[in-house]
């Protein structure tokens, strides 16, 4: 029987050993791991800071090595290679022999030659003992920086976030992630992180890691000076080759074993696989082309030679710090003659770029930030040369119709790779689906690995699922996510019914595991929507700025909103605001919903600015949440001659009914006095406009990205119809749209469309008009200012602040005069 040692036990080493096992290859099966714990997930390392435990993390525990007969030999290091006599020597002096050597050694950080960087705080983000003493020390300080700013650094960036941190970025080069963004993109992603209080410095050349013992700060080449009091070193890799080398096997110039297209290095008895491999030149940093460097071993030992790697494709999608990055093929667009069509959006933080073939008939690459649910899509069209459409510029600026995506996914061959980590075809998965059964994703995630490795594949494989069980006439169940088997509209039923107050609750009574990005925002939502209850009460929450009532904005500062009801206001409260914002030198501006903005708050003042603003009479506008903003009014019949109703009051009306009113997605509103439409009632999810007779009500509008008018209900209602149908509209919408759904989607995505939901509204086609007005009617009698329950709740209040372990303000948040009003330092520089 064949003797396979596996020098490695991380998850591309890991990964042989399970491949190994699945095709019955015949063999002892022997693992050398150098730390001290069986393989895990690296490529989810950062979510160890927020609550994941090692344990959570194990690709599988020592026991499965043992159930599978392979021997697992932790915390000993191969530090020798007889190739003659075939045998490998550990550093603890064990010996041991092999028929066939399997090198899965990865890599190790690369840690640049430079003056202090043995200093006291100067840590490497590899493993999990590495993450244990990065939080050790972070414990005892307030500021860190990360050299690096590519996708690794990154990480370690978001790391020290979750450790309440002051976090730098450094980067040598002039952009943030430079091998898969442009310059535009960047600039994109620069934005997003400096509204999470992240402070990047561009072009930097670190000279001397400055301190007395311990690290002070760094000294840049261009004589600038950063203080910091940790320094997490992410500035690339390097191949684990040195007992390779020491052996005689053929390694490259700058680090790596030699490896020819069966992944055998200049002993053919000897494999190299995943970042300790050089392939063509090309060392692969991702986990992908590992595990298929593991699968054609595999095949090797086992006598199949009919498979090669011949390189793999380096395209990539996953949320940094919650920003969706994703870029695939040619990004950069260096093609000789393709075409560049990019679409910018600064106000929502969303950048889409494809490069198109000169004859325009193919997608050669692109980048994507912000909005990155496209990419599974483009990087199928892109693999599978897809033909474009007749204007390629839609697939990034049109408005998606209904089923666009499915059509996509349904137009991709059998042969399209849909799982990159585990070289997954559309063909392989419609098999398990059509002839073995499969019916829920969960399921097809076992019987075929997809999404367990980066999970980037994840939508597209449900959208197979569900398009493959429906084109059999099956009834596809739409679960929230695999953590819960219900759809959100089944979750509200069981939340309201059995009266759950938490996610806890929820999850221990009718979910499983421990839950996901996707669950607990919707189930906040959920329990936010049906009770009404002080946002802060809840262990998850919905939208980020949730957590402390307000929008964190540019530089790390906050912005407070109160309510100005219908756009109305006295004098005297416009005295107060000035008050107030000239008190804490807040920069002041009038947004587009009639309201008044303040930026610029720390985050230890807020309750202090709501105290002051409460007292005037104000209260939260909500501008944070996932709820009703503003019901903006232009001055009807009050003062315009050509006012038909009176607008500003019903605005009022309107607005402090469904102020506080938490729904999937934020709702807006407007009353126009008359039908010149002064208030832009046509653009919001609800819209009224004055007539002669009464009201025209307008549903499911937005604007934004992909503007939408809004669709007309029902003319000449009077006042009572109107606000019953109103509520009948809104709780329609919060019991039934997917979560992070706009109305105006919500609506393209209803089966029988304006028809059906003027059925359910006016007509009460179901028999739950009377019910959905008595919710609305519950939600309403239980409305609270968020504020005001900060203010008056000393335990609520105490955990505003800007460091976790200190009273301290954030002494690093500069700006400068611009217009007579202060600005982030950083705009003005821009």
């Amino acid at each position: 029987m064949k003797r396979i040692i596996v020098v490695g036990n991380g998850m591309v080493g890991y990964k042989f050993c399970e491949k190994l096992r699945k095709q019955s290859v015949a063999a002892e099966v022997i693992v050398y791991g150098e730390e001290p714990r069986p393989a895990y997930d690296r490529v989810h390392l950062s979510s160890y800071f927020s609550g994941k435990t090692a344990e959570d993390l194990l690709m599988a525990p020592a026991s499965w090595y043992a159930e599978h007969n392979i021997v697992l030999h932790l915390g000993e290091l191969v530090t020798e290679i007889n190739r003659d006599a075939k045998t490998i020597r550990t550093h603890t002096g064990k010996t041991d022999h092999y028929d066939y050597l399997v090198l899965a050694t990865g890599s190790s950080p690369f840690v640049p030659a430079i003056e202090g960087v043995e200093r006291d705080g100067v840590f490497v983000y590899r493993t999990i003992e590495d993450l244990n003493q990065i939080i050790d020390y972070g414990k005892k300080i307030k500021c860190a920086a990360v050299m690096g700013g590519g996708l690794l650094g990154l990480e370690a960036g978001k790391a020290l976030i979750d450790l309440g941190l002051q976090t730098h970025v450094v980067e040598f080069a002039s952009r943030l992630m430079p091998r898969q963004l442009d310059e535009a993109g960047s600039n994109i992603l620069l934005h997003k992180l400096s509204q999470l209080g992240i402070t990047v410095h561009l072009n930097k050349s670190t000279k001397r890691i400055a301190g007395n013992g311990k690290l002070e700060g760094l000294e840049f080449a261009d004589a600038s000076f950063l203080p910091v009091e940790m320094l997490v070193i992410s500035a690339g890799i390097r191949p684990r080759d040195e007992v390779a080398k020491a052996s005689g096997l053929e390694v490259h110039a700058r680090g790596g074993v030699l490896v020819n297209d069966f992944l055998q290095t200049s002993d053919e008895n000897i494999f190299a696989i995943g970042e300790v491999a050089v392939h063509s030149n090309m060392v692969y940093g991702l986990v992908a082309p590992g595990y298929e460097m593991a699968d054609i071993v595999v095949r090797q030992i086992a006598g199949d030679f009919s498979k090669l790697f011949q390189g793999f494709d380096m395209s990539t999608k996953l949320k940094l710090m919650g920003v969706d990055v994703g870029s695939f093929g040619d990004a950069l667009g260096e093609t000789p003659g393709s075409i560049p069509i990019a679409f910018q959006d600064k106000h929502n933080g969303v950048y889409k770029r494809i490069n198109i073939s000169a004859d325009g008939k193919l997608l050669l690459g692109g980048i994507l930030v912000g909005d990155a649910s496209q990419y599974n899509l483009f990087h199928q069209m892109v693999m599978n040369r897809m033909a474009l459409p007749a204007q390629p510029e839609s697939l990034i600026i049109g408005a998606p119709g209904k089923g666009e995506e499915g059509a996509g996914v349904k137009s991709l061959p059998d042969s399209a790779q849909i799982c990159a980590c585990e070289n997954i075809t559309k063909g392989d998965l419609v098999l398990q689906i059509t002839e073995k059964g499969v019916k829920t994703l969960d399921d097809l995630k076992k019987s075929t690995k997809a999404c367990t490795g980066c999970g980037g594949c994840t939508p597209m494989v449900n959208d197979i699922l569900k398009l493959t069980l429906e084109s059999m006439g099956v009834t596809v169940k739409k679960s929230l996510c695999e953590h819960f088997d219900f759809t959100r509209q089944e979750l509200y039923d069981i939340i309201k019914v059995k009266g759950l107050k938490s996610y806890e609750d929820v999850l221990e009574q009718h979910g499983k595991g421990h839950g996901c990005e996707v669950c607990q925002p919707a189930v906040a939502s959920l329990l936010a929507s049906i009770w009404n209850e002080p946002i802060l009460n809840q262990s998850t929450i919905q939208d980020t700025n949730d957590r402390f009532l307000a929008n964190i904005q540019r530089g790390g500062t906050y912005s407070v909103v109160p309510r100005i009801a219908g756009g109305e206001i006295t004098p005297e409260k416009l005295i107060a605001i000035g008050r107030i914002a000239k008190a804490y030198g807040l920069y002041t501006k009038i947004t587009g919903g009639q309201r008044i903005d303040m930026f610029g708050a720390r985050v230890e003042q807020l309750p202090e600015i709501w105290e002051e603003l409460i007292a005037e009479g104000f209260e939260s506008g909500h501008a944070y949440g996932k709820a009703l903003r503003t019901i903006k009014s232009c001055v009807g019949s009050t003062w315009c001659r050509f006012g038909v109703q009176d607008s500003v009051a019903f605005a009022i009306f309107i607005e402090d009914r469904y102020k506080g009113l938490r729904a999937p997605h934020k709702l807006k509103g407007a009353v126009s006095g008359c039908i010149r439409e002064c208030a832009e009632a046509q653009s919001k999810d609800f819209g009224i406009i004055a007539t002669e007779k009464g009201w025209n009500l307008y549903v499911c509008g937005n604007g934004g990205s992909r503007p939408q008018h809004a669709k007309l209900l029902v003319t000449d209602v009077d006042t009572d119809t109107c606000v019953k149908l109103i509520d009948r509209f809104l709780m329609f919408y919060i019991k039934t749209a997917d979560p992070l759904t706009r109305t105006a989607t919500w609506l393209n995505k209803m089966e029988g469309g304006l028809e059906y939901l003027y059925d359910v509204v006016v007509n009460d086609s179901l028999g739950i008009g009377e019910e959905l007005e008595k919710d609305m009617q519950a939600l309403i009698a239980n409305y609270h200012c968020e504020w005001k329950k900060v203010v008056e709740d000393p335990a609520q209040r105490a955990q505003f602040k800007h460091f976790i372990n200190d009273d301290s303000s954030d002494s690093t948040l500069s700006f400068v005069e611009m217009r007579g009003q202060k600005f982030p330092e950083d705009w003005n520089k821009k």
